[in-house]
């Protein structure tokens, strides 16, 4: 999935003129589709979802836009914490944009076939291969992962966005077709369904005891080639990545992973030395020289705690929610921190009687912690809201007129 508009990495352009800001966590209008405000420019290589559609070179501007991580492309270290948010692209899973790999198949010796350790590379990927899915929908192809024995099976919605037919293929040779229980473009991910009662589920983890350097493992069906299994290890924590399209930003404090990584892993599982799911593939970086690129060994994961939350939410009710905090950013505050927008004749800085303005924030404050975690960008503070539910309470330290203060506020939720 490409970002569309905003993006400054080479390579990339957004078409049309810059928008408006948006509503951090409320639903963007015409002309508010993506100010979620800019990040750093040259901060480092392009990040694309595996499904990569390459872009124009866009116009000089400060911000960038869901879907590259900006910078120049002989850049390759990417920015954490303080430095502010990665601006990535999913992964963009056309395997017809992406070109059909050439693969020499190698006759096995059955004298050389083997029991292999079950806590070793081959034994993981064998126990969680039965429970993971090839996905084609319209002309791309993606992955997901069984959830529960009676059909239901997780992937990305930028896989299955703008498509009606959906295609899943499994371990044993059976293909059927699917439906879509809901999708959530907020957290990229969605929920299928087959009429099957006979599925092997896969094991879910707790995302939060992941440690770097912890060794995983992602499956899936890159350019086309399913069951596919690369390995490595968590190389960093909470990474702040933006990522999507024209109206369809996803903000995920990712899981961040050197195993390779590929258009078609999209939505696939990524899996720790346990066999248990802790991540759902979504994002890559690539230096971006010339079109769609292949994996450098900076991938991205929603952590499976937030998409546990939102698939049972979307199993229940067939929407997911996530919360807001009801104010308009501006994404040309270019300073630390994150600037509420000024009042226009389309909409206000404070949204009305939401949980900012009941707090007593007002346009022009600078947004510059949340819980005592530093804000850098706009963008970064979206993705600190996301990890949050609707109904918690958060303490935001802000700068109005130079003088610090802090105020609490519980947070409103949407739909998306």
């Amino acid at each position: 999935m490409s970002r569309e508009q905003g993006s400054t990495g080479p390579g990339w352009s957004r078409p049309g003129p810059w928008p408006e800001p948006a509503p951090v966590g409320l639903p963007a209008t015409d002309g508010d589709d993506a100010a979620m405000g800019p990040s750093p420019a040259d901060q480092g290589p392009e990040i694309h979802d595996p499904w990569v559609i390459p872009h124009e070179q866009p116009p000089d501007k400060s911000g960038p836009g869901v879907g590259a991580l900006v910078g120049g492309a002989a850049a390759i270290a990417l920015l954490a914490g303080s430095a502010g948010a990665v601006t990535a692209s999913l992964i963009d899973d056309d395997t017809e944009a992406a070109g059909t790999p050439v693969v020499t198949v190698l006759g096995a010796d059955p004298a050389a076939l083997r029991d292999v350790p079950p806590d070793s590379v081959a034994g993981i990927a064998e126990m969680v291969l039965a429970s993971v899915v090839s996905v084609a929908a319209g002309d791309g192809t993606g992955s997901g992962f069984v959830i529960s024995d009676d059909g239901y099976i997780v992937t990305n919605h930028h896989v299955v966005r703008n498509t009606d037919t959906i295609e899943l293929a499994f371990s044993d040779g059976s293909r059927e077709e699917a439906e879509i229980v809901g999708t959530s473009a907020s957290y990229d991910l969605a929920v299928l369904r087959v009429d099957r009662d006979d599925l092997t589920p896969v094991v879910l983890g707790n995302s939060a005891n992941v440690a770097v350097g912890d060794p995983v493992l992602a499956i899936g069906s890159p350019l086309g080639l399913e069951g596919t299994v690369t390995s490595g290890i968590v190389s960093a924590l909470n990474r702040p990545v933006t990522a999507g399209g024209q109206g369809e930003q996803a903000f995920i404090n990712a899981l961040q992973t050197d195993a390779a990584i590929n258009p078609g892993n999209s939505g696939g599982p990524l899996v720790d030395f346990q066999g248990r799911v802790i991540g759902v593939n979504s994002a890559i970086a690539t230096l971006g020289f010339s079109g769609a690129s292949g994996s450098i060994g900076l991938g991205f994961a929603i952590p499976i705690d937030q998409a546990r939350r939102t698939a049972e939410q979307i199993i229940e009710t067939g929407v997911a929610q996530y919360p807001v905090m009801g104010v308009r950013l501006d994404p040309s505050y270019d300073e630390q921190g994150a600037r509420i927008a000024a009042d226009n004749d389309e909409s206000p800085g404070v949204v009305r009687n939401g949980p900012a303005e009941r707090a007593g924030m007002r346009p022009g404050d600078v947004i510059v912690a949340i819980d005592g975690h530093p804000v850098s960008t706009p963008d970064e503070l979206v993705v600190l809201l996301r990890t949050r539910q609707p109904g918690d309470e958060v303490t935001l330290r802000y700068v109005r007129d130079g003088v610090e203060a802090e105020v609490t506020l519980t947070l409103d939720s949407e739909t998306g």
